[in-house]
């Protein structure tokens, strides 16, 4: 964060309370979007949980690795997108086992959990915006908010859809997009990875 104009540790103790900050206010949203996700029967809602948990993990591997070496925060980068591809494809799978076992949705849990997801999701946003030019492990925080936003949307979109038309489909679909959203966004940090590694090995 070189624009702050502070000294490195400062900007390294910037970096670890905003971190601190996110991991708090997601692992707080995993728990609540989970519990009532799994009660509403919505695959939106618990997709979007275990993003949520995503995130977490990373925002936690991301304040490890805060003030180390541009390798060092690489392989950190890599390790939180593989952790989003996994849960990505553990999405997938519910996706699938709810679309043949079937589910109930209930369209007003996934509205205002989706709401109050998107609201926490626009201040992580807001304070991450800062650092989106920063490190690679602060650049992967500042993606998977951007993810997380688009997500909310999308599951509040598909709670009104499950009420308007009365069919469980929409919050299937919901469900397949988040998953393709947190995999793509795991496969975007590895690539980010990649790349930081490289340019670290050639300076």
């Amino acid at each position: 964060m070189s624009e702050c104009g502070c000294g490195l540790e400062q900007a390294d103790k910037l970096e670890r309370s905003t971190l601190m900050v996110l991991l708090v206010i997601n692992a707080i949203m995993f728990v609540l979007e989970l519990t009532l996700g799994w009660f509403a029967q919505s695959t939106g809602l618990i997709a979007d949980s275990l993003d949520m948990l995503a995130d977490a993990a990373v925002y936690g591997i991301s304040l490890f690795v805060v003030g180390r070496g541009v390798v060092f925060q690489a392989k950190a980068a890599n390790v939180s997108g593989i952790i989003q591809i996994i849960l990505g494809l553990w999405v997938l799978y519910e996706v699938c086992r709810r679309s043949l076992f079937g589910s109930e949705p209930e369209s007003i849990l996934m509205v205002s959990i989706g709401a109050s997801a998107l609201l926490a999701n626009v201040v992580c946003l807001l304070i991450i915006s800062k650092y989106r030019e920063g490190g690679v492990h602060m650049r992967a925080a500042w993606i998977f908010s951007a993810n997380d936003v688009v997500a909310n949307l999308g599951v509040i979109m598909s709670g009104l859809l499950v009420a308007i038309i009365d069919s469980r489909f929409p919050d299937l679909a919901i469900g397949l997009i988040i998953s393709a959203v947190v995999i793509r966004g795991g496969f975007l940090i590895l690539k980010e990875a990649r790349e930081s590694t490289r340019k670290a090995k050639i300076s």
